[in-house]
């Protein structure tokens, strides 16, 4: 059984955002307004998707 995948694209701007919530995105891989990465559906994942969800976007891929 394949592992579940999540497609997380950046959707706004980090710039006037805290500290942690631009290291997250880093964290996450994503650098420029829709850049697109794919990650495993992990618990640790989907916090940092909690933390930072008014600038992303995630589809279950």
């Amino acid at each position: 059984m394949a592992a579940k995948t999540l497609k997380i694209t950046l959707v706004k701007s980090t710039i006037g955002r805290k500290q942690d919530q631009i290291a997250t995105v880093k964290a996450l891989g994503l650098h420029k307004i829709r850049s697109v990465v794919e990650k495993q559906d992990t618990p640790q994942i989907r916090g940092m998707i909690t933390k930072v969800s008014h600038l992303v976007e995630v589809e279950e891929a």
